[in-house]
């Protein structure tokens, strides 16, 4: 469920109008929705407890929407954040997130963010290699310090949407063997510097289907067995995200209740336990949406018309990065038969293409048009590329809304370099 519907002719994020944004902000504009921020998170929570899973750990997934504003929305609602870089970790400390409440995760921690997240007094350091495991030993010995930290899992099982969001095979760079599992978390255990306390996975992002999450847990679950069996302390089992979220086009997810459902039945009797999560997508993408606006049509004497955008890929980059399929819908819709467009950016690469052969109601230069399910991996993955400005970002609440990343000027882009010395 997302909170952008018609009203009175118009789409309208809650009670504003996005039209209005538009006008008063300019385009291309991103503009999410607290009430679906809210319902995402809430609904998860709420399945999870409901499932039994008593007070579990959902630290949100920082990379798939980093706005502050964002994060302090899901903070408010008691939400952690799982963070894979020190940029990250800052955010979230910015946006109140509790440093018991942050999971530092990612296959390439430097020894400055290690040092950062032990100062920082983040909940734990998801280790994912062996030379990773003995940088952060040797990080915390140095600083007098014991980092407590969980050994993650890379199960073997293929899920994700697209083949560059898929985590959880042999061959990802994510995690270790289950096999190498044991051996790590046993040596660990005999460190000075690390306290291992559980372990976790991340098979993939927009999963559609409960199967490979279930193989995956199960696995995970006969883990957690085997080292407690070993002698060793097993406090928290981080089962990761990925579940996916309807794009519209693809099929529709399962419910949280149902994940949640599957979860408390694969982890029946594993008691003395704190269960963690790191939901993105499922929480942001249908909580935001791009505005942007028709420059102009341009129809070839064959009959292909583009539908020319002031938005470009380095606004949203999803659809030339994965293929990835965004809804488009009309600000104000024209009567009339649909229009076959290729819907395409100003950029100069062919690659600057959202979409090709859409069929949407009729459009004309100067209208605007919005890119549905953009909360997640829109903002968050956007550049200056061509020199362009990057576009704001806006949360409404109710009938009001506010400006959380204005646009920077080009004076403000221009500035962070400078000339080399004999230039």
């Amino acid at each position: 469920m997302n909170h952008f519907e018609l009203q009175g002719g118009e789409l309208y994020c809650e009670g504003v109008p996005l039209a209005k944004i538009a006008a008063e902000i300019g385009t291309p504009v991103y503009v999410y929705s607290s009430a679906t921020l809210e319902r995402h998170f809430t609904v998860l929570r709420d399945a999870l407890t409901g499932a039994g899973l008593v007070e579990p750990l959902i630290a949100y997934a920082v990379k798939a929407n980093s706005n502050v504003a964002v994060l302090r929305t899901l903070a408010n609602l008691g939400a952690g954040a799982d963070v894979v870089s020190e940029g990250e970790i800052r955010r979230a400390l910015a946006a109140g997130v509790p440093p018991e409440r942050i999971v530092f995760s990612g296959v390439g921690k430097t020894e400055g963010e290690i040092a950062f997240a032990l100062q920082t007094g983040v909940s734990e350091i998801n280790v994912e290699s062996e030379p990773e495991l003995h940088l952060i030993n040797t990080v915390a010995q140095q600083m007098g310090t014991r980092a407590t930290v969980a050994i993650r899992v890379n199960p073997d099982v293929e899920a994700g949407g697209h083949a560059k969001i898929s985590t959880g095979k042999a061959e990802n760079k994510f995690g270790v063997s289950l096999s190498e599992a044991e051996r790590l978390y046993a040596n660990a255990a005999n460190m000075s510097g690390v306290r291992p306390v559980g372990v976790t996975c991340h098979i993939g992002s927009q999963i559609t289907d409960l199967a490979p999450l279930e193989a995956a847990f199960r696995k995970m679950r006969k883990l957690v067995e085997r080292l407690r069996g070993e002698g060793h302390q097993i406090e928290r089992l981080d089962l990761g995200g990925g579940l996916g979220v309807p794009y519209f086009n693809q099929p529709t997810p399962p419910e949280p209740s149902a994940y949640a459902a599957m979860i408390a039945e694969v982890m029946k009797g594993l008691t003395d336990i704190q269960f963690a999560f790191e939901p993105g997508r499922m929480i942001v993408a249908n909580a935001g949406v791009l505005v942007a606006r028709v420059l102009h049509v341009n129809a070839r004497p064959e009959g292909r018309k583009f539908l020319v955008l002031d938005a470009a890929m380095n606004d949203l980059l999803r659809p030339a990065m994965y293929d990835a399929y965004h809804d488009i819908r009309p600000v104000r819709p024209r009567d009339g038969e649909a229009v076959t467009y290729d819907v395409v950016g100003p950029i100069c690469e062919t690659g600057d293409t959202f979409t090709r052969d859409r069929a949407l109601p009729p459009l004309e230069a100067g209208d605007l048009i919005a890119f549905m399910s953009a909360g997640a991996y829109g903002a968050a993955m956007s550049s200056e590329y061509n020199s362009r400005l990057l576009a704001p970002e806006v949360l409404v609440k109710g009938d009001v809304f506010a400006v959380v990343r204005p646009r920077p000027t080009y004076e403000d882009m221009l500035s962070r370099e400078q000339p080399a010395p004999w230039l």
